[in-house]
């Protein structure tokens, strides 16, 4: 594992051939520290593998920009409400894929859905700009403790990661909320994380 202060002038472009070359790179978020890869089955199967996580879980895309959210989801009506209200920021659209995108599977955990967050961060927002959505989970093995500080990724994964880009602590500490907004079924708070249920439901009466 090659370790890098997120902060020097050359740790993104090292991030960003990581990710074009199929390597692991953990990086910090406004929540917790993610581990990404390019959204390929290859790269997929690295993270699932890495984490030791099921693959029926899904992994998430980390996303730029509204416009790079719909380029490859639907969204419904409350999904733009929600990501109007707090995206940049610690919340997680489970939202339909577009039909016409190609994406593995393995993204929605078998599911015809995707989750999407964009960032309130620089680094996986200036990854996602170069190189498009990053499929990214939390950086540590399933069933641990999140990992809120670059010492604790490398304790949990290890020599698993090929670059840990190194921010410090997580601002955050506390996962993205996550919430299901599919055509025609109600809208379900799947995780109540940074954003509480309640803050997440009073916004779409508002």
């Amino acid at each position: 594992m090659r370790v890098v202060d997120a902060r020097s002038a050359d740790a993104l472009e090292l991030a960003a051939r990581t990710l074009s070359d199929g390597g692991l790179v953990a990086i910090p978020t406004e929540t917790v520290y993610g581990l990404a890869v390019l959204p390929t089955q290859a790269g997929l199967e690295r993270l699932i593998a890495a984490k030791q996580r099921s693959a029926d879980k899904g992994i998430q895309l980390l996303v730029d920009s509204l416009e790079q959210a719909r380029a490859v989801a639907e969204l419904t009506n409350d999904a733009a409400r929600l990501a109007m209200r707090f995206w940049p920021g610690p919340l997680t659209l489970v939202v339909p894929r577009r039909p016409d995108v190609q994406l593995p599977a393995l993204l929605g955990g078998g599911r015809p859905t995707l989750g999407l967050r964009l960032p309130d961060h620089a680094v996986p927002r200036s990854l996602a700009r170069v190189l498009g959505p990053l499929a990214a989970s939390s950086a540590n093995l399933s069933g641990q403790p999140d990992a809120t500080s670059a010492d604790l990724v490398a304790a949990s994964l290890g020599e698993a990661v090929d670059v840990l880009l190194d921010d410090g602590p997580a601002r955050g500490g506390v996962p993205s909320s996550v919430v299901a907004c599919l055509a025609g079924e109600p809208v379900r708070v799947l995780r109540a994380g940074a954003i509480s249920e309640e803050r997440l439901l009073e916004s779409l009466r508002e």
